[in-house]
């Protein structure tokens, strides 16, 4: 009897442990499995996160600046905020393909258009061809001035078949080689009278602060002013004239042929327009005072009816149609102060407002006439110093300068009717 239960017990223990031992075996397994498929937290968190915990401020503070959102419970990058991100970046991939693709099609188009398209003609390219039907004869000629032969001296010029007279300062005998000015005068710019004789305050049109700094000036005749031979054109063979006289300007032995400038003031502001518009000869271009439109003078300009003339003689002799054909420096100045011009300024400004060559100076407290001293004196200071390429001519320079005294005579044209009674 003892034996037997002694024997069972034995049975009992085996079987306990037997069992126990499987148990365990069971558990091991089953954390293996674990291990190998991942527990059910894991698996969560892959559900909810994308990549590994943040751990660090630093690392939470770059991922909302990418910005992705966190999940604080599990301090993770959202895997939803990922997927939103990754679906935004490929979106906005595709938006570039495709705006690329609109771009290169939209220049291409630009491109045959222009090849098709005949290329807009400049002011040179049309008074090159064109035979003018205005060929106007003086009036009324008068004798060439005499002005001191220590300010200035005779140097005839040649444009085409005529030898035309033109004034400049003397050579200093220095040596050395100087910046010069050709000045158009206004009114009448084929005819020169005292040129040298400066005006009274306010209404100084002689330009002579030019010459008092050290700037070499010219003042020339044009075709059928004065004693000339030739009839006037009104703006048209006038254009060659004044380039001419330039080039003759450029070979005297004292004038540094880089650095010479072109001033015109009213109807010589208007030419002086005309001449940038055919020619980047000149270091800069001082246009006082001009008009747009040749017809604005109106039917009496010199006795020539512009309406009944083909439509092509007031066009190249209109400057604001000629605006893009400018290739150098060129300021349209004109003051405040009425009477003078700025309505047709302020037009042909707006339509040169993208043109980087066209500098518009519409200059407070002076006038028509008061304005040509002030630009005179401020632009003379900076052309003794200039190299040529760094002229810059501002409205604050002009503003500068003490406010003019009213001027007691009016000696040349304000407006273009104006210009048409000279």
């Amino acid at each position: 009897m003892l034996s037997s239960r002694y024997e069972w017990r034995s049975l009992s223990r085996l079987i306990a442990f037997a069992l126990g031992g499987a148990m365990v075996v069971w558990m091991l397994w089953g954390m293996v499995g674990r291990m190998q498929r991942g527990a059910p937290g894991a698996e969560r968190d892959q559900a909810v996160c994308y990549g590994n915990k943040l751990g660090t401020a630093a690392a939470r503070e770059k991922a909302i600046d990418q910005g992705y959102a966190i999940d604080r419970s599990l301090d993770c990058i959202s895997r939803a905020s990922y997927l939103a991100m990754q679906a935004r970046e490929e979106a906005q991939k595709a938006e570039q393909r495709r705006r690329t693709i609109d771009e290169e099609l939209a220049a291409r188009r630009e491109a045959e258009r222009a090849a098709e398209a005949p290329a807009r003609q400049t002011l040179s390219d049309v008074r090159r061809t064109f035979i003018t039907q205005v060929h106007v004869a003086n009036p009324q000629p008068q004798p060439l001035p005499k002005p001191p032969r220590t300010l200035y001296e005779r140097s005839d010029y040649t444009s085409g078949p005529y030898t035309l007279a033109a004034y400049v300062t003397p050579s200093p005998r220095d040596r050395a080689l100087h910046p010069a000015i050709l000045w158009l005068t206004g009114g009448d710019s084929n005819t020169l009278g005292d040129f040298w004789v400066r005006g009274p305050a306010g209404n100084d049109q002689s330009a002579q602060a030019f010459r008092d700094a050290g700037v070499v000036m010219m003042f020339p005749t044009l075709r059928g002013g004065n004693t000339n031979p030739g009839q006037r054109e009104l703006g048209l063979g006038e254009v060659d004239d004044v380039i001419a006289a330039a080039e003759h300007l450029a070979k005297l032995p004292y004038v540094d042929p880089r650095r010479i400038y072109l001033g015109g003031h009213s109807t010589g502001g208007t030419l002086a327009l005309l001449v940038a518009q055919s020619t980047p000869r000149f270091a800069a271009v001082l246009a006082l005072g001009p008009v747009g439109e040749m017809g604005d003078y109106g039917p009496s300009y010199a006795r020539v009816d512009w309406r009944s003339l083909p439509p092509q003689e007031l066009a190249v002799r209109s400057p604001a149609r000629w605006l893009d054909s400018i290739r150098s420096p060129t300021y349209l100045i004109e003051g405040q102060k009425p009477p003078g011009n700025l309505s047709s300024l302020t037009s042909m400004c707006q339509k040169a407002r993208a043109h980087p060559m066209v500098r518009c100076l519409s200059v407070p407290g002076h006038d028509h006439y008061s304005v040509v001293s002030a630009v005179a004196r401020v632009a003379a200071a900076q052309i003794v110093v200039s190299t040529g390429e760094d002229f810059d001519l501002r409205v604050d320079q002009l503003t500068a300068l003490p406010a003019p005294a009213p001027a007691t005579a009016r000696a040349a044209s304000a407006t273009p009717a104006a210009d048409a009674e000279r």
